[in-house]
C-alpha cells in the first residue's frame, strides 16, 4: 500500500516555544502546546536549515504518571518507525510516563482492537489507517482533544473530520490528525510507446493504454479485488468516479443503481483485457511488490512502494511517475490511501497522557511528514509549512526533483470512506467487511452478472444499515 506556509526564524522559534511552555501553567485542559496565536503562520514546526522541522516540547495541562500503552501499524515508510518510537519515548520521559509501543502489520489491528474491547484490557490508545467508525460505543469520545486542536490550528480539513465524526450522535469516535493521498502510478517507459507519456487521467484511458501494454509487453496492471485494504479504496474511487455510491449524504443506502452497475461493468472488462487473477488474492503489499519488482505497468497507491523502489529498484523508482484521481462519467474521485484514526478504548487505563500525546504529536506533524519521506500529510496545513516546498524539490531524492508535486493539491480530488456521506458505523462495518471488492470479484470472475453482484451486495449491506441505524448510530 501501503500523505499546504511561512516560517519564523530559529531565534523566533525559541521565544515561542519559551512563551507557550509558560502559558501552558495558566491554560485550561488540553492545553499543552503554543495556541494559534503564539505559533504564528510557521508555527512550531518551521524547519531550520537543513529543511528538517524543528520539534518543539511544551509541559501538558496537568500532572502526568502511569503506563501508556500504544498499539499502531507498521509504517510502509520504516524510517517513520524509527522516528515515532524515539518521538514519543522521549515525551514520556519527560512528563513522567513510561511509554509502551507496539507496531503490527495493519491487516491485524481491527481484530485486536475487537478482543480487547471484549476483554475489556489493553493498549490506552490505537491507530488505524482507515476509519475505525464500528468501535464507536467502546471508545471515548475525541470531542475535546480535535476541538483543542481547532483552537490553536485552525480548521481540520474537512477530509478528516468526516473521517472520525459520527453526526448523527456527535461524536467523534476517533481523533484524525493525518492522512495520505492515492494517486496512480505508472511506468513511464510502458505508457510513452502507446501513446501515454504523461500516463492516464480517465478511466477509458487507463483501460485503452493498460491493453494495449499488456498485449504488446505481457505486463499486467494492479488493482486488487480482494479483501485487503488497498482494494477497498480503490473500488470505492471507481464508483464515486461513476456517480455510484454506497449511502447518500443523509447515510440512505443507495448502492443499487446503475452507476455501481455501469462501474462493475467496467471493472469486468478491465479485468479481462489488463490484469490476471492474481488480483483476486492480493494483500496490502502485493501492488507495492509488483510495481517494485517492475511487474506492474500501474497501481493506485501512496508513494511508499516508489519509496521502497528508490532503495532496492532506482530504475523502476526514476520511470515511475504520478497522476491524480482518473475521470469517469461523473468525476475524478480518490479515496485517501490511509486515513489516520486514533483512538482511546474505554478500558484505557490512561486516557489522559493519550490525549495529551496526540496533541504534542499533532504540533510536531512536520516530522511525522518528513521522517515518512512525505507520505504521511496533516490534517492542520499550517501545521507543514514546508511541505509544498518538499513536494517540489523532494529532498529525498526524486529525479526529477518535483516528481512528487501532483500532490500538492491532492485533497480537491481525494475523498472520505463513505462519501458523500460521513464515515459512520455503518460504513465503517461495510468497510471492514469487504462486502465492495467481493461485489467487484465476483462479477469479474464470471460467478454472477454485474446486476446480480450489486443486488447481492445491496442484500448484506442493507441489515447492517438497519442494525446501527435501530441503536441511533446511523442517521435517516
Amino acid at each position: 500500500m501501503p500523505e499546504r506556509a511561512t516560517a519564523h526564524t530559529r531565534r523566533d522559534l525559541l521565544r515561542l516555544t519559551g512563551a507557550a511552555a509558560l502559558g501552558a501553567a495558566l491554560a485550561g485542559p488540553l492545553a499543552g502546546c503554543a495556541s494559534e496565536e503564539d505559533s504564528g503562520p510557521g508555527g512550531p514546526t518551521a524547519g531550520d536549515d537543513s529543511g528538517k522541522p524543528v520539534e518543539t516540547f511544551t509541559e501538558p495541562s496537568k500532572k502526568l504518571s502511569g503506563d501508556l500503552k500504544i498499539l499502531l501499524w507498521s509504517h510502509f515508510v520504516p524510517s517513520h518507525d524509527t522516528w515515532f518510537d524515539t518521538f514519543v519515548k522521549d515525551w514520556g520521559s519527560k512528563v513522567g510516563v513510561n511509554v509502551q509501543v507496539d507496531h503490527v502489520d495493519q491487516a491485524q489491528i481491527t481484530t485486536r482492537i475487537a478482543s480487547e474491547i471484549q476483554a475489556g484490557q489493553g493498549h490506552d490508545l490505537i491507530q488505524f489507517i482507515a476509519p475505525l467508525s464500528q468501535f464507536e460505543p467502546s471508545v471515548l469520545d475525541m470531542k475535546d482533544v480535535t476541538e483543542e486542536a481547532n483552537k490553536r490550528w485552525g480548521q481540520q480539513l474537512e477530509l478528516c473530520r468526516l473521517s472520525s465524526f459520527n453526526p448523527a450522535t456527535g461524536k467523534f469516535f476517533a481523533y484524525a490528525p493525518g492522512w495520505v493521498p492515492d494517486p496512480g502510478n505508472f511506468r513511464k517507459s510502458l505508457w510513452e510507446p502507446v501513446g501515454f507519456p504523461n500516463g492516464p487521467s480517465t478511466w477509458d484511458e487507463l483501460l485503452q493504454g493498460g491493453a494495449e501494454i499488456k498485449k504488446s509487453k505481457g505486463v499486467q496492471m494492479g488493482l486488487g479485488m480482494s479483501q485487503e485494504i488497498d482494494s477497498n479504496m480503490v473500488l470505492r474511487a471507481l464508483m464515486w468516479s461513476f456517480g455510484a455510491s454506497i449511502q447518500d449524504e443523509n447515510s440512505k443506502v443507495v448502492i443499487n443503481s446503475p452507476e455501481t452497475v455501469a462501474a462493475v461493468e467496467f471493472m469486468t472488462k478491465l479485468f479481462k483485457q489488463t490484469m490476471t487473477n492474481e488480483v483476486f488474492s492480493w494483500n496490502a503489499a502485493s501492488n507495492n511488490q509488483g510495481l517494485v519488482a517492475g511487474k506492474l505497468s500501474y497501481v493506485v497507491n501512496s508513494i511508499s512502494a516508489y519509496r521502497t523502489a528508490q532503495g532496492t529498484n532506482p530504475d523502476v523508482a526514476e520511470d515511475t511517475l504520478f497522476v491524480p484521481a482518473l475521470r469517469g462519467p461523473k468525476g475524478a474521485h480518490a479515496a485517501q490511501h490511509v486515513l489516520y484514526n486514533w483512538i482511546v478504548p474505554k478500558h484505557a487505563a490512561n486516557p489522559d497522557a493519550a490525549k495529551e500525546f496526540l496533541l504534542h504529536y499533532t504540533a510536531n506533524f512536520a516530522s511525522a511528514t518528513y521522517a515518512s519521506k512525505l507520505y504521511d500529510f496533516c490534517a492542520w496545513d499550517k501545521l507543514t509549512p514546508k511541505r509544498a516546498d518538499w513536494l517540489a524539490n523532494d529532498p529525498f531524492g526524486s529525479k526529477p526533483a518535483d516528481k512528487l508535486k501532483v500532490l500538492t493539491n491532492a485533497v480537491e480530488w481525494s475523498s472520505n470512506i463513505g462519501y458523500p456521506g460521513p464515515s459512520n458505523t455503518a460504513v465503517g462495518e461495510v468497510f471492514n467487511t469487504f462486502i465492495i471488492p467481493n461485489m467487484f470479484a465476483r462479477a469479474a470472475r464470471g460467478e454472477v452478472s454485474p446486476q446480480q453482484a450489486v443486488a447481492d451486495a445491496e442484500k448484506q449491506i442493507n441489515p447492517i444499515f438497519a442494525k446501527w441505524r435501530a441503536q441511533g448510530l446511523v442517521a435517516g
